[in-house]
């Protein structure tokens, strides 16, 4: 009987629920790297590091130079994290998919192996 519910849980519920915790494992990741703020912000200044132009031409013109090698350096910087976030959520969908794949075989190959070493 017991056995009968392990194996209605395990091809059921269990399975659906490892599907939820691969969601909320990459939903977590997604907020960790805080990707949606990075593409929100990603030509924004780095740091809000800018430079206020001033009265003369030559102000200005350094003032633009100044707050475009910010934007530069802003846009550099979050691309670097958004390809790490993107990295780590392709291996962690790679590894969802290889839990979900190998869950239903794996009660069946826990049986196998002990029958293997009784042999």
């Amino acid at each position: 009987m017991f056995a009968f519910a392990f194996f209605k849980w395990w091809y059921g519920p269990g399975w659906s629920g490892v599907l939820h915790a691969t969601t909320k494992r990459l939903l977590s990741l997604s907020e960790m790297f805080s990707v949606a703020i990075l593409l929100r912000t990603l030509f924004a200044p780095w740091r809000r590091i800018i430079t206020y132009p001033g009265a003369g031409l030559q102000e200005r013109f350094r003032a633009f130079g100044d707050n475009l090698v910010s934007r530069f350096v802003g846009l550099f910087v979050r691309l670097s994290v958004l390809f790490c976030a993107f990295v780590f959520l392709v291996a962690l969908i790679g590894l969802g998919l290889a839990e979900l794949l190998l869950w239903p075989v794996l009660p069946l190959a826990s049986i196998a192996l002990i029958v293997k070493g009784l042999l």
